[in-house]
């Protein structure tokens, strides 16, 4: 569970989530929407090849940004999959898939 960026309520599902894998390691970007402050929390960990996994504290995003990386998301049929080389997954994470 992760709190709300902007306002700390608790919330418990992602709207979206993505997985990469980035250098071995497999990144995981979760998207949440809260609707009492209707801000959106980007919630980010990766898991380690060598070592624990990290997690970044949620930030904040406005709507109209968070909206826009939410599309791509929504673009693949498998966003869990972070093996997946899709022109979605190329797009959100850049160059930096393995």
């Amino acid at each position: 569970m992760t709190g709300c960026a902007h306002c700390g309520k608790p919330l418990e599902r992602p709207v979206a989530s993505i997985s990469g894998s980035i250098m071995g390691d497999e990144e995981t970007e979760s998207w949440f929407y809260c609707p009492d402050c209707t801000a959106y929390t980007r919630s980010r960990s990766r898991d380690r090849f060598h070592g624990e996994e990290v997690v970044r504290p949620g930030e904040p995003f406005p709507r109209e940004r968070a909206e826009q990386w939410l599309a791509i998301i929504r673009r693949c049929e498998e966003p869990w999959d972070k093996r997946c080389r899709c022109e979605a997954h190329r797009e959100y994470f850049g160059g930096w898939l393995d």
